[in-house]
């Protein structure tokens, strides 16, 4: 699929009197989607939970998520060749399916925003700490030191939100490609002795990783997909930047589908290696499934024991990175948001640099509130908020997805503002299929005891608490109905 300009139907360049600064470029616009991705974080972490559904078929499952990744991403390629506007989802649910649909999107992709940022700054803490302590600089660290780390992640954070974008894309861009490098090194290095043949323990070079293991049933492959598709979260990021982008069309489009397909293939063929070099057999899997850092393991037994501190240092730069990435999408959100429903006033106020300052200083506090609450309320550790908050995040984001597809499908296939051939309907809709299924997944069977019951809970409450007040206060839909118009080039109440 390939991200062309937008056609000349679209609408008007505006919001012309945004007060957010347009200085970024394609690579910018970029940084933001990898960095909340986060793939060298999401290879060392997500994989393990594949693997003890499909075993060595994890690559198979990645690479059929990369696929799924691709068609949920042609409907915001669609929106942003025809849109722009900081409020990303907010704006082209809005503006497609009506304001008070826009309203619940945006505010469910501010919720997955926060909850992602109190899951990475939580990894900060964790990949920190035993950093630290590996390394001698912290001996003793006590329960608490985790969340001290993220504390300071986040402050860190909100300044460089504060800052303007372009500096703080740039950061992004630079730590997780430094990361990824890193990753990239080790696995070379893997696959060489794989190739060959002098990897411990025998392992060798083998394409089975790509097939099914015999006794492995249909819907176990389509579990292994759904781990890897939320791999991929956050790929969609770049389009909160559609204000601050010198070329927004076809930039943000490019950004997408190049975040997407790099992810694609990072997760591939990283995973194939990860796999390959613990050994495709039952043990090679039992072991790749137990494994805390997968490339922080095999960096041991391949090159030296040195590898595991310099994984773990990484794995942390690129949880800073999202969690960054996090603070700069939830304040861009924020700032649209109330924008349309106050004026340029509180946070929908732009700083003297051009930043949504007030907003990012309100997404940062919002995070720490969080944990805070965590841990003198449920005696959470940083362990805890990572898993709970990255479960309750990406039931939130399934949510958004779906809504900004079934907008993209009204937009082009039945208001036909784009020229697009009609066969391409089943690619949203296929989308929507998987959207669909990874939703189901996750909340059916419903957990039946401990935190995991509440998942599903206060990810419904944090979009209910969007509905009711849409539903409540019908004067703040219609203005917003009437900035959204404004500032697409909409007549008044279309999408409604």
């Amino acid at each position: 699929m390939t991200a062309p300009a937008a056609p000349p139907s679209s609408p008007p360049d505006s919001p012309a009197t945004s007060p957010l600064r347009r200085s970024l470029t394609v690579w910018q616009a970029v940084g933001l989607s990898v960095a909340l991705m986060a793939p060298s974080m999401a290879v060392n972490i997500n994989p393990q939970a594949a693997g003890s559904l499909v075993g060595r078929a994890v690559p198979l499952a990645f690479l059929l998520s990369a696929v799924g990744v691709l068609l949920v991403a042609y409907g915001f390629v669609r929106l942003c060749q025809y849109y722009r506007h900081a409020g990303s989802v907010y704006a082209f649910v809005g503006a497609t399916l009506g304001p008070r649909t826009g309203v619940v999107a945006g505010w469910g992709l501010v919720g997955t925003y926060l909850a992602y940022g109190v899951t990475t700054s939580s990894v900060v803490g964790i990949f920190g700490t035993s950093f630290m302590k590996t390394a001698g600089w912290w001996a003793a660290p006590p329960d608490w030191a985790p969340f001290l780390i993220a504390g300071i992640v986040l402050v860190l954070c909100w300044l460089l939100t504060a800052v303007p974008a372009r500096r703080g894309t740039n950061v992004l861009l630079a730590v997780e490609g430094a990361t990824v490098a890193l990753i990239l090194a080790v696995s070379v290095t893997v696959l060489v002795k794989l190739l060959a043949g002098h990897a411990p323990g025998g392992q060798r070079f083998t394409l089975s990783v790509f097939h099914v293991p015999a006794g492995t049933q249909t819907s176990a492959l389509f579990l292994g997909i759904v781990f890897g598709f939320l791999s991929f979260a956050g790929f969609e990021a770049s389009s909160t930047l559609g204000e601050e982008t010198r070329r927004p069309h076809r930039d943000i489009p490019r950004a997408i589908i190049g975040t997407a397909v790099f992810g694609g293939i990072f997760f591939t063929v990283v995973t194939a290696i990860e796999m390959m070099g613990f050994g495709a057999g039952s043990k090679g899997v039992a072991a790749f499934a137990g494994s805390s850092s997968l490339l922080g393991d095999l960096g041991s037994a391949y090159v030296g024991a040195w590898v595991g501190n310099a994984i773990t240092l990484g794995a942390t730069v690129s949880a800073f990175g999202c969690t960054l990435a996090c603070t700069v999408g939830s304040s861009r959100l924020l700032f649209a948001l109330s924008r349309d429903a106050f004026g340029d006033r509180g946070l929908g106020r732009a700083s003297r640099g051009g930043t949504p300052a007030r907003a990012g200083l309100l997404a940062a506090a919002a995070m720490g509130a969080v944990l805070l609450l965590c841990t003198q309320a449920f005696r959470a550790k940083a362990e805890d908020t990572f898993i709970w908050f990255g479960t309750i995040g990406t039931l939130i984001l399934l949510v958004a997805y779906a809504l900004t597809t079934v907008g993209a499908i009204r937009l082009v296939f039945f208001q036909r503002r784009m020229h697009v051939p009609p066969w391409q309907i089943v690619i949203p809709l296929a989308a929507l299929l998987l959207i669909g299924y990874t939703l189901y997944r996750n909340v059916i069977p419903y957990p039946a005891g401990g935190p995991p019951r509440w998942f599903p809970v206060v990810a419904g409450a944090w979009l209910l608490a969007a509905v009711l007040a849409v539903l409540a206060s019908p004067a703040l839909a219609e203005r917003l109905g009437r900035r959204l118009a404004e500032a697409e080039g909409l007549t008044a109440g279309e999408g409604d």
